[in-house]
């Protein structure tokens, strides 16, 4: 199958098993927003306020969409890496499309990378293109800020081996991601993740990868925000593959408060990491 209809028909699936049941505003702000509390019983969620959005960073956002809600973030990656062979890396689209469903802590989530890449070696040139695996997910909002505890959340995932031959990996990988946040005054918040994912080196064997990412933002206006953040991949047990660090750092514009703007730019730390890459996006929400 093409690739535009195999994404098409996934998508329609998703949201024909996803989408939930409408639901009032009523119902959404009188429901807790978290699965749990660190001390008392879970307050309700209350109004939905400004979107809150998984990217542009490496660190996810610690907080669920809501219940009844329906997300959609959109961009563009482009990537380079220069040693021996050199790398020009598209990524068209990213869409991750995120459903509040059941609960207001609760949310599925799926996503499909669309990918064009070049390459070149000893005056060879080679080019690529197709789709990524596609993900799957939930994000269980679990516990809200209360004081310097944090904002936490985590999220079961995986891939599923849906890709263009040239970059799937044949089978399925689970992982997890755990997601925390401190909001440390109105203007500065500062967040992390730590994540466990099944991966596959170049010679077909199964590891895991370990990854890390610290974030912090800040408000500069209440519609223009900035952020850097550190993030690394950790392989344990993989032929041929190294840690890779990264640096980047982006802003952020809220055109109304269902829709953002972005723009980030990045780089890599070490030899094994990507030398650069930048990217600009845009995540819309429905209610």
């Amino acid at each position: 199958m093409d690739e535009l209809p195999k994404f098409r028909c996934l998508m329609a699936i998703a949201l024909i098993c996803s989408l939930p049941m409408a639901v009032h505003a009523q119902d959404r702000r009188n429901s807790p927003a978290t699965l749990f509390a660190w001390r008392e019983t879970p307050e309700p969620a209350g109004e939905l306020g400004a979107i809150v959005t998984d990217r542009p960073d490496f660190t996810e956002a610690s907080s669920t969409v809501g219940l009844g809600v329906i997300q959609l973030e959109a961009g563009y990656t482009f990537s380079q890496t220069r040693d021996a062979t050199e790398t020009h890396s598209h990524s068209w689209g990213e869409p991750l499309l995120r459903v509040g469903m059941l609960a207001n802590w609760l949310e599925f989530r799926i996503a499909y990378f669309p990918l064009a890449e070049a390459e070149k070696f000893a005056g060879i040139s080679q080019t690529r293109s197709g789709a990524e695996d596609l993900y799957l997910g939930f994000k269980i909002g679990l516990t809200p800020q209360d004081g310097w505890l944090p904002e936490t959340a985590v999220m079961p995932q995986m891939t599923v081996p849906t890709g263009h031959i040239s970059f799937t990996n044949d089978r399925v990988l689970p992982g997890v991601n755990f997601l925390y946040s401190w909001d440390l005054t109105d203007d500065l918040s500062f967040a992390g993740s730590t994540q466990f994912n099944s991966a596959v080196d170049d010679t077909g064997n199964l590891y895991t990868e370990w990854a890390q990412s610290l974030a912090v933002g800040r408000s500069l206006t209440d519609r223009i925000g900035i952020y850097g953040e550190w993030f690394a991949l950790f392989p344990d047990n993989a032929v041929g593959i190294k840690p890779e660090h990264y640096l980047d750092g982006g802003f952020t514009y809220l055109w109304t408060d269902d829709v953002q703007f972005d723009i980030r730019a990045g780089m890599g730390l070490n030899d094994a990491s990507d030398d650069f890459f930048a990217g600009t996006g845009i995540s819309l929400r429905f209610h």
